[in-house]
């Protein structure tokens, strides 16, 4: 029997990790879709759409579809499934490792203000600015639905439902972003603060350094942290190397 892996997925990295393993001989690759963006990239192998049900229905799920190890690799904001996750595959004794692109570090020149939830940074948007540049994406939006003062430029890969900003304007559109794309929604929307969940990577980082040259601030929302005893890697490649040695046995 092929070594079966589940790989939980939504993102670049996962649509890599699929693609190396999809080219393994004796290993099946199964990808898991949240199914929150209308039309997903889907990666190769087989692909699953939808939640599990908790994280009972997900140890269910690896019963039924005999899984030798789990990848978690969602996007770093995506905690309540890798919570279920980890109750799952410890239910089930699979192994589970997690794949986190590495987080953002400010530089000099960066006037970030970090918290730790979108309430915390629609608490401090007042007294930062009153046009804001939203890219936290459609879901928390509620957050931000009483700041009737700030005007909000909103942009994400699907149209948000309300509650949101009575004055807020919704850019559709999907990474990666250029810097001079950057530069110009900055410059025509007369953006004086950004607002942004730690997500890391390169494909919407151009932002942070627009916002820079602008001299405007930055909410930087920070991550939920990895559930306690799961090996994290930072890049596709290490992951896989991590797969191997928690299945070598």
């Amino acid at each position: 029997m092929p070594l079966h892996v589940l790989v939980l997925g939504g993102t670049t990295e996962a649509r890599r990790v699929a693609e190396s393993l999809v080219a393994l001989d004796g290993v099946r690759v199964t990808s898991s879709l949240a199914g929150r963006v209308a039309q997903p990239k889907l990666p190769p192998g087989e692909v699953r759409v939808g939640g599990f049900g908790g994280a009972e229905g997900m140890a269910d799920w690896l019963r039924a579809h005999p899984v030798d190890a789990v990848i978690d690799a969602t996007h770093p904001f995506a905690g309540t499934i890798s919570f279920n996750a980890a109750a799952a595959a410890a239910a089930v004794h699979v192994p589970l490792l997690a794949l986190r692109r590495p987080g953002w570090v400010p530089v000099e020149g960066d006037r970030w203000h970090v918290t730790d939830s979108l309430a915390g940074a629609a608490e401090l948007l007042p007294g930062l600015g009153s046009r804001v540049f939203l890219t936290t994406g459609r879901m928390g939006l509620a957050a931000f639905a009483a700041l009737d003062a700030l005007w909000f430029l909103m942009r994400s890969v699907d149209a948000p439902e309300a509650p949101y900003p009575v004055r807020m304007e919704v850019l559709l559109d999907r990474g990666p972003f250029s810097l001079e794309g950057e530069r110009e929604l900055i410059r025509r929307h007369r953006i004086d603060v950004l607002v942004t969940k730690d997500s890391g990577g390169d494909a919407t980082a151009p932002k942070l350094t627009a916002a820079r040259e602008a001299g405007i601030p930055v909410v930087v929302v920070g991550r939920p942290p990895v559930p306690p005893g799961v090996p994290v890697a930072g890049t596709p490649e290490e992951a896989l190397a991590l797969l191997r040695t928690v299945t070598s046995g």
